[in-house]
């Protein structure tokens, strides 16, 4: 059960538009809204029936009443963009009285009945300290259920007063890691589906689905979100981070830190427009919580020069000029043995993974981050369109997120895998080869590993997405893949061993092989580029 809190100053305002069933007027079309909940005199005077205008109206008046009984104001900080200063600013105080929370189930949970909804909103209510069982006064207030959104979540609007009975302020201090503490302790105590509380990807707006839906295209969130984790788990630098974002297609701008031009603090990016467009930008942290730049300098070495290097690119990118480097690592090509190291580097991690515990969510997150970026990055080299790549890269990018990431430590060390984005993104050919089976194989293993822990820590969601993507979407691509050739990292296999299963089939199987050495191709195939790589510029096994 998901809560989105939001403020406001006007509950007549609020209330008219949850009764509203005009579709023109409402973001979602509301059918049949009528009261599941309220304090004991709205319940007194309302039934179950439809709500009209002239009810809403009423009910609106019953609850606002207290504040204007005592005057009471309920303010806070008014903060608004800058464009000049390119930043927000308190520009004062506004009114916010008025509390409203919408409790919103996944689709695939279907409906609840208005007994159901009613208990779960006079519960949802008591803990957030808005009635009588806070030993205070009692706040008023009214739930609404008017349907399922046009998304097929089934949910309901809670309007709280935020002036109690005696003219005192309710207190909203902490109101949203309150709400989310509150929604899986109902979800426990009604039997629904228990969302996770390690784990939180990005929400994304009503109308970016819908214009991607209209353009008959992916949203731009999710297109971003692939080609950011792509470059940055390519990339063994800040600068060449910068580097690789363009070479996708991206604009990239720097947001600097107030004052200077050489300080960067943060990113956004865009997809670019079409002539005559204007590109819509997102910030990193809006795509995914560990895109954010802080998050992705924590993967690169940090040094001075370092800090030189990436500040010129990222001043090329918001000029829109030529790299500063223009025979950066990015431009190399990989020899035969990074392949094998790499391809051994995935077999071991996923061993140790099987030996790692299910709560230590920092290392769980950095594995599956890893491997969503190779995903990502071979999507974005054969997929012309969003694939089965594509599908479980943004699988995998749900566990390398984590909702609390400083109450979690550092990730323990593990052999590496992110350079195997490398390894996809300077594929010269879209053809498949016995090289990427190799190496596929194994981030399979890894991605059924990420499985197993959510699984054993009962989280059947995640767990049964991953299987899904995998089993469903995966296989069937892995099938079209050459079989790659056993080759051990110690002694041979022994005769009558029997051969290695192919990807497709650990992907349809739903598990993976444990046995010691390493498959890789026999003749590992070397990746061509069209651009010139200078003689300083191998590739680096360790990213």
């Amino acid at each position: 059960m998901i809560p989105n809190i939001t403020r406001g100053a006007r509950m007549g305002g609020l209330m008219v538009y949850l009764a509203s069933t005009d579709a023109d007027k409402t973001k979602n079309a509301h059918s049949d809204p009528h009261l599941v909940a309220g304090d004991a005199a709205i319940m007194a005077w309302y039934d179950d029936g439809v709500l009209d205008r002239d009810d809403a109206l009423a009910i609106a008046k019953h609850l606002d009443q207290p504040r204007k009984t005592f005057g009471v104001e309920v303010r806070v900080k008014d903060v608004q963009w800058d464009a000049a200063m390119k930043e927000r600013v308190f520009v004062g105080h506004k009114d916010a009285s008025v509390w409203h929370c919408s409790l919103s189930l996944r689709a695939e949970e279907g409906a609840l009945t208005d007994q159901q909804w009613g208990d779960i909103a006079n519960d949802f209510v008591d803990a957030m300290g808005f009635t009588e069982t806070s030993g205070k006064a009692q706040c008023r207030w009214a739930a609404i259920n008017h349907g399922t959104s046009e998304n097929g979540n089934h949910h309901i609007h809670i309007a709280v007063s935020l002036v109690r009975e005696d003219g005192t302020k309710a207190s909203t201090h902490g109101d949203y890691t309150k709400a989310q503490q509150t929604c899986r302790a109902l979800e426990t105590k009604y039997g629904l589906e228990e969302l996770s509380t390690v784990h939180a990807t990005r929400g994304y707006e009503r109308a970016e689905k819908a214009t991607a839906v209209r353009d008959e295209r992916e949203m731009h969130r999710a297109s971003l979100a692939r080609k950011v984790r792509a470059s940055a788990s390519a990339s063994g630098s800040e600068a060449e981070f910068v580097r690789r974002a363009r070479d996708t297609g991206l604009l990239v701008r720097p947001r600097y830190a107030k004052n200077t031009t050489d300080v960067i603090v943060g990113y956004s990016v865009a997809e670019r427009p079409a002539r005559g467009e204007r590109p819509i930008w997102f910030g990193g942290g809006t795509l995914a919580s560990d895109l954010k730049l802080g998050a992705l300098r924590q993967e690169w070495a940090d040094s001075p020069q370092s800090a030189i290097d990436a500040a010129a690119e990222w001043n090329a990118a918001a000029r829109n000029r030529r790299k500063v480097i223009t025979n950066g690592p990015e431009n190399a090509v990989p020899g035969p043995q990074v392949w094998v190291e790499y391809t051994r580097n995935a077999t071991e991690l996923v061993e140790r993974l099987r030996a790692l515990p299910k709560d230590d969510h920092a290392t769980w997150a950095k594995a599956a981050r890893d491997a969503s970026g190779a995903f990502a990055a071979w999507s974005h080299r054969i997929e012309a369109v969003p694939g089965p790549l594509a599908a479980t890269a943004a699988e995998l990018s749900r566990t390398a997120q984590l909702r609390a990431p400083r109450d979690h430590g550092k990730p323990v060390p593990l052999p590496s895998i992110a350079g195997t984005a490398m390894l996809f993104m300077a594929a010269a050919s879209k053809d498949k080869t016995a090289a990427q089976t190799a190496l596929m194989v194994q981030l399979i293993n890894t991605a059924f590993a990420v499985y197993e822990m959510h699984q054993q820590a009962g989280r059947t969601r995640e767990a049964q997405r991953i299987r899904a993507v995998v089993t469903q979407q995966l296989a069937p691509f892995t099938a079209t893949m050459p079989k790659p050739v056993l080759v051990g990292i110690g002694e041979p296999p022994a005769a009558g061993a029997g051969t290695e299963p192919t990807a497709a089939d650990i992907g349809r199987r739903g598990m993976a092989p444990v046995r010691p050495g390493s498959v890789v191709p026999s003749t590992p195939e070397r990746a061509r580029t069209h651009q010139h790589a200078g003689p300083d510029n191998g590739p680096v096994l360790d990213r």
